[in-house]
C-alpha cells in the first residue's frame, strides 16, 4: 500500500473533490495541517448534473490552489457500467453497484492528474468506516504505490457529520448539508444513494424527501408504458428503435424509469470493513437494463452457459464492491463474459407500471427458443416417445441405489434367519423389471 502521510513531508496534494460536506472541509484542513503545500482538487464529472455547478469556484473559495474538472461520463458508462451489467453482478441481492463502480475510475484519473502536476501525495474524503477508502486506496496502490496517501477522516478530530458542519461554519465554508437534512448522498449517471441521518434506523421507513430521482410509485402514471431496449453482443444500443450513444441511452432510460417509480432499493448491506449499514438506492435506468439484459440472455444462452455466468456474477459483484477492479481476476471474468455475449443480440420490451417492471416481449436472431421443439402439436423434429429412454437413463443412479439398498436389506434378513419379506411396495411386474435391471447393471 502507499505510504501514510507521516512517512515523509509533502509539497503538493491532489484531492478527490466532490464539493460535498466532507471534501469541502478537507481543503482547509489540509492547508492548516500541511502549511505551504499546494492543494489541487480533482472533480470527476460522472453524471452528477447540477451538483457540479460552481464546483471549481467553491474549491478555490475553500482554499484550494486549483480545481480540475474531468468529464468521465462516457468512460464511466462504456468501460465500467457496461462490463458490470454484462457480468450480471448484483451485490447483497439488490445493490447495482453504482458507487462502487465509479471509485476506481475517479481514483485512476486522480493519479493521472497527480503525475501531471508533479504531486507527491493523494487525498480522499472517505470515512474510516466505509468501503470507499478501500476502493480509492486499492487503485492508488495499483497506479501510484510511491505516493503518500492522506485520509483525513482517519486522522482528524472530526468524529461526525455534525462536527464537520460545525467545522465548516467556523470557517465560513458553504455546504448544502444541514443538521436537519444530513443525508450522505452519492449521485452519478447510474444512481443516487442515500445514507445517514434518520436512515441509520433500519426500522424507519425513508421520508418522501429522501428520494431525488424517482417518483413515488403510488404517484406514477396510471397507464403502463412499454419500453423496448435493443442490444448488440450484450451492449445496449437503442431505446424504442432509436440508436443512442451510451450516455444518452442511459439518461433516456433513467428518465423513463424514474417517472414510473422504478429502481428504488432499501438495503441493509454488509460493508467490506465488517459492519452492516443501511442504504437507499435509486437506479431506474439500471434496473431496466439489468432486467432486459438478463431476459435476452435467457433467450439466447444455453443452460450451462447461463449457469456459468450465474456462478461468476456473485464473484464479480464482490470484486467491484471491494474495489478490486484493477486485477487479473476482473480481466479474466471480462474475457469469459465477452465470449458469452457473442449472440446476446436482440430486443426486449418491458412494461413499466407504478414501480414494477414486467416482460412484454423479447426477440433475437440467435434465440435458442424454437417453436418446432416446444409445440404441443404434431412435429417431426422431436419424437415424444424418445423421452422414455432418456428418463430411464437419467434415473439410472437412483435406480441403482434403490436396487442395492433392496439387496442389502434382503441379505440382512437372510443373515438373521428372518422369514418376512423386505418392505417393497412395487408390483410383481416391477420387481421382475428391477431384478432384470439390476442384473443388467451388474453385467455392465
Amino acid at each position: 500500500m502507499p505510504p501514510t502521510h507521516t512517512d515523509r513531508p509533502v509539497s503538493t496534494i491532489v484531492l478527490a473533490y466532490s464539493g460535498g460536506l466532507d471534501t469541502s472541509v478537507i481543503v482547509p484542513w489540509l492547508k492548516e495541517h500541511y502549511p505551504g503545500a499546494r492543494v489541487i482538487c480533482v472533480a470527476a464529472d460522472i453524471g452528477q448534473g447540477d451538483e457540479l455547478l460552481g464546483v471549481r469556484a467553491k474549491a478555490l473559495a475553500s482554499g484550494a490552489d486549483d480545481c480540475i474538472v474531468e468529464d468521465l461520463k462516457r468512460e464511466f458508462v462504456e468501460e465500467f457500467i457496461w462490463p458490470t451489467v454484462l457480468s450480471g453482478a448484483i451485490y447483497g441481492r439488490k445493490y447495482l453497484l453504482g458507487t462502487a463502480m465509479a471509485r476506481p475510475l475517479i481514483a485512476r484519473r486522480q493519479v493521472e492528474v497527480a503525475r501531471r502536476v508533479g504531486a507527491d501525495a493523494l487525498s480522499h474524503g472517505c470515512t474510516g468506516k466505509g468501503n470507499d477508502q478501500v476502493r480509492f486506496e486499492l487503485t492508488y496502490a495499483a497506479f501510484a504505490p510511491d505516493l503518500t496517501v492522506i485520509a483525513p477522516w482517519r486522522e482528524w478530530d472530526i468524529r461526525s457529520r455534525e462536527d464537520a458542519l460545525a467545522y465548516a461554519a467556523a470557517r465560513r465554508i458553504p455546504v448544502a448539508a444541514t443538521a436537519q437534512k444530513i443525508y450522505s448522498r452519492d449521485r452519478n449517471i447510474w444512481h443516487v444513494s442515500h445514507e445517514g441521518g434518520a436512515l441509520e434506523d433500519p426500522n424507519q421507513a425513508p421520508d418522501a424527501d429522501v428520494f431525488q430521482l424517482t417518483v413515488a410509485p403510488a404517484l406514477a402514471p396510471d397507464k403502463p408504458e412499454p419500453v423496448a431496449i435493443a442490444f448488440e453482443q450484450g451492449i445496449p444500443v437503442a431505446v424504442n428503435g432509436m440508436p443512442l450513444d451510451a450516455v444518452t441511452l442511459l439518461r433516456t432510460l433513467n428518465t423513463i424509469g424514474a417517472r414510473h417509480g422504478v429502481g428504488r432499493v432499501d438495503l441493509v448491506e454488509d460493508r467490506l470493513v465488517g459492519m452492516k449499514s443501511r442504504g437507499i438506492y435509486e437506479t431506474p435506468g439500471g434496473t431496466l437494463l439489468y432486467t432486459a439484459h438478463s431476459e435476452l440472455e435467457q433467450l439466447t444462452l444455453d443452460r450451462r452457459t447461463l449457469a456459468t455466468k450465474d456462478l461468476i456474477a456473485g464473484r464479480y459483484a464482490d470484486l467491484v464492491y471491494e474495489g478490486r477492479w484493477w486485477t487479473t481476476e476482473r480481466a479474466a471474468y471480462d474475457a469469459l463474459v465477452a465470449v458469452t455475449q457473442q449472440h446476446v443480440t436482440g430486443t426486449v420490451t418491458l412494461s413499466l407500471y407504478k414501480g414494477n417492471v414486467t416482460i412484454a416481449g423479447r426477440t433475437s436472431p440467435f434465440a435458442l427458443y424454437d417453436e418446432r421443439f416446444v409445440t404441443f402439436g404434431a412435429d417431426d423434429v422431436y419424437q415424444q416417445a424418445d423421452a422414455a429412454g432418456f428418463i430411464r437413463l437419467f434415473a439410472l443412479p437412483q435406480r441403482v441405489a434403490a436396487l442395492q439398498a433392496r439387496e442389502r436389506a434382503a441379505a440382512a434378513l437372510a443373515d438373521t434367519g428372518a422369514h418376512s419379506a423386505p418392505d417393497y411396495a412395487g408390483t410383481d411386474a416391477e420387481i421382475g423389471e428391477d431384478a432384470a435391471s439390476g442384473a443388467a447393471v451388474a453385467a455392465v
